[in-house]
């Protein structure tokens, strides 16, 4: 599904934030990706959706080279992704229903099939009440399940999460998870970057350790095993 092979990258300041990562990631797996701040947990995250491009090595999302896809050929490709981010990343003068529906209007979907779309996944979400709303009428948790939903509407293999519970309230942060893992229930592999323990320690998955830019760890319903 995911493979990374010998992977480095080198940013123009020479700071090295990957450093010769090789991993595979299955299809329909749970992955945490843990590790101190500044060991390279974003750098990896943003490789897996080409937001950065390898210095060396190769990077497979089924059988395309993200190291060698031409510029032209990415948003088709993140096509087969979704991508969730701490700060939501809503667009403000839109509704809920719009924002999700964006997702599906720039790949020129039939307005009908949008509709049942995002109203489903709205659903999966818990915010089928709210897709009249704008994103300042809603809390930080609605709002992050409403970014959920825009990343998924398209049905993507994968769903990358970079610190999607990161901003929210303890009780919120559990039900970003609960969501999370119906998706991957659903069987989309997701792949979630984070700095909580207490989450990684209680719904446990595999977890990917990243420190100074290497795969120090790499466990089977593995432990945070840092200081939170």
């Amino acid at each position: 599904m995911i493979e990374m092979k010998d992977v480095w990258k080198a940013y123009p300041n020479n700071v090295k934030a990957i450093n010769g990562i090789s991993i595979s990631i299955d299809k329909g797996e749970f992955v945490y990706v843990v590790g101190p701040s500044g060991a390279g947990k974003s750098t990896f995250i943003k490789l897996m959706y080409r937001e950065e491009k390898p210095t060396k090595g190769d990077i497979f999302i089924d059988k395309t080279n993200l190291a060698k896809l031409k510029e032209k050929a990415i948003p088709k490709m993140r096509r087969k992704m979704g991508v969730v981010f701490q700060d939501f990343k809503l667009l403000p003068t839109l509704t809920v229903f719009e924002n999700v529906a964006f997702a599906l209007e720039v790949i020129e979907e039939n307005p009908n099939v949008i509709k049942r779309k995002v109203m489903d996944v709205l659903d999966i979400v818990n915010l089928k009440t709210k897709a009249r709303s704008l994103p300042n009428e809603l809390s930080g948790g609605e709002q992050q399940r409403v970014a959920i939903a825009r990343a998924v509407v398209n049905s993507p293999e994968v769903l990358i999460a970079d610190e999607p519970t990161g901003n929210l309230d303890p009780d919120t942060a559990w039900e970003i998870m609960d969501i999370l893992d119906d998706i991957n229930h659903r069987g989309t592999t997701v792949i979630m970057a984070t700095h909580n323990k207490d989450i990684v320690n209680t719904i446990k998955k595999r977890v990917i350790a990243i420190e100074n830019g290497r795969v120090v760890r790499d466990e089977a319903r593995g432990s945070y095993g840092y200081e939170a």
